[in-house]
């Protein structure tokens, strides 16, 4: 019942919403150009009254909580590196938590999801280097302490033709994958190519660059793709302003330059924040966003969010300021610019299906475990961000399995795959193809595949998308005993 009121209350809303979208009265919230951008208020004629609480976790530099904006707001704290989460000497955790959740209430500026709830991880040491088991300590941290959302602005380069440059960690996609099958939507930064060997770099950074994680890029005022940010075809999933950003600053920082009238604000950082450009500070517009969808309606699952966030996208082109960006999605702006009020709009139905199986990604201990004769399953695919589903089944000497699998979208184009006891990964350098059993002829919206065990085990039945699009499947798989 609560969850068809708060539906109910957001389509009235969303309605109303282009006569009369409310205006903060923070008085720095002029500052912030990117809030008109993001459509962040359109949604609604004054501000909601019923928003429920989301948890929200900022894994950065820490944060300046003596700061009025977050009076309220921080759930919880804690540090990885040592020292006080309170302490943010870089200013960048700081900044990214004003964008997501400084107060509505009329001092300083305001954030997008200004109800939120933070958790605040810090995992940059004085050096500004990132330690990989502080990041996988603090991404574990934050699930396990309720946050629906986690705010990624960092990352590690990523280059599929040099291994020795690609800083793919197992220990970060481990923990990623802990939190979205806890149910998180995870954003992150897809990077900037002014640290990368080249510019544009044409790879989106790691964790951006994992399955299930929101990649975002950077847009400048004009709405093209901001030079810096990094492109890719694959990972680069939404884009948000990324130029000129003007946010919170610890006070013990802004104080250095105490003829600033705006102490504590990112206008009296220094030189690299009084314009702030980077993916870094378009992440968290994304985050901010997810945090509203999940206030409106919390029976949302973070697959929902994440496809809401992404469908309800202003395609970015030629004609609204990209000249570089196809109509659709592409490598520069994925699939177009957050539209904050076209996301709540989405609210009102048919939501996206969810997903209950995730994360199963591969094969070995990431494969969901499937028990019965006749087993029917219902998931969903999705070339960009999730295309691949591994199910395991134990089959005896002699037992048949048959599979079939229906792809419920336009255009469908899917593969199914059956591997045999042993297989550990079916993508990838580890891959083994030897241990493929059996798979479908032709890719096509409907797959099926028949095969006889000859040995006792557990066996993979591999799902992929194999052409770009989204959407529910359904899977049968029928098992008997044969002579």
């Amino acid at each position: 019942m609560k969850r068809a009121l708060l539906v109910a209350l957001t389509a009235a809303l969303v309605a109303a919403a282009p006569a009369a979208a409310f205006t903060p009265t923070d008085p720095l919230a002029p500052n912030q150009w990117y809030l008109a951008q993001d459509h962040a208020f359109d949604a609604w004629p004054t501000p909601p009254p019923t928003l429920a609480p989301v948890k929200v976790a900022i894994i950065d530099s820490g944060i300046d909580n003596t700061l009025p904006d977050f009076a309220g707001r921080i759930a919880d704290a804690r540090s990885f590196v040592g020292g006080s989460p309170y302490v943010d000497t870089e200013g960048h955790g700081t900044f990214v938590a004003g964008e997501i959740a400084a107060n509505l209430d009329s001092t300083g500026i305001v954030g997008m999801a200004y109800a939120s709830q933070l958790l605040v991880a810090k995992v940059v040491k004085p050096d500004e280097s990132i330690p990989l088991t502080a990041e996988s300590d603090a991404i574990r941290w934050a699930a396990d302490s309720g946050a629906k959302v986690i705010n990624l602005s960092l990352g590690g380069l990523r280059d599929p033709l040099h291994p020795n440059n690609d800083y793919y960690s197992p220990l970060e996609a481990s923990a990623i994958a802990y939190a979205v099958r806890k149910g998180v939507v995870i954003v992150a930064a897809v990077g900037n190519s002014d640290e990368a060997p080249s510019s544009p770099w044409n790879y989106a950074s790691y964790p951006a660059a994992l399955p299930h994680v929101i990649g975002v890029s950077a847009l400048t005022r004009t709405g093209a793709v901001a030079d810096f940010s990094n492109r890719d075809p694959i990972y680069n999933d939404i884009s948000a302003p990324g130029v000129g950003i003007f946010s919170t600053f610890p006070l013990a920082l802004t104080q250095n330059r105490p003829g600033c009238v705006d102490q504590g604000y990112s206008d009296c950082g220094g030189n690299d924040y009084l314009n702030a450009e980077g993916t870094s500070f378009a992440a968290p517009q994304v985050s901010a966003a997810a945090a509203m969808l999940f206030a409106v309606d919390p029976g949302l699952t973070s697959s929902q969010v994440a496809a809401i966030l992404e469908q309800s996208a202003d395609d970015v082109n030629a004609a609204n300021g990209c000249s570089q960006c196809a109509v659709g999605h592409d490598r520069f702006s994925g699939w177009g610019r957050l539209d904050v009020a076209r996301a709540i709009a989405a609210l009102q139905g048919p939501l996206p299906a969810p997903d209950k199986y995730e994360t199963n990604d591969d094969a070995g201990a990431q494969a969901w475990q499937l028990w019965g004769k006749t087993i029917p399953v219902s998931a969903t695919l999705d070339y960009y961000d999730d295309p691949i589903d591994v199910y395991k089944v134990a089959l005896g000497p002699g037992e048949q399995l048959k599979a079939k699998l229906t792809a419920n979208w336009a255009g469908a184009d899917v593969d199914l795959v059956l591997w045999r006891p042993g297989t550990m990964h079916v993508t990838g350098s580890q891959m083994k193809p030897q241990l493929r059993a059996a798979q479908s002829a032709a890719t096509g919206a409907v797959q099926q595949l028949t095969y006889r065990s000859k040995v006792r085990g557990w066996y993979y039945v591999e799902v992929q998308a194999a052409a770009p699009g989204s959407g529910p499947y359904t899977l049968a798989l029928t098992k008997t005993q044969t002579r």
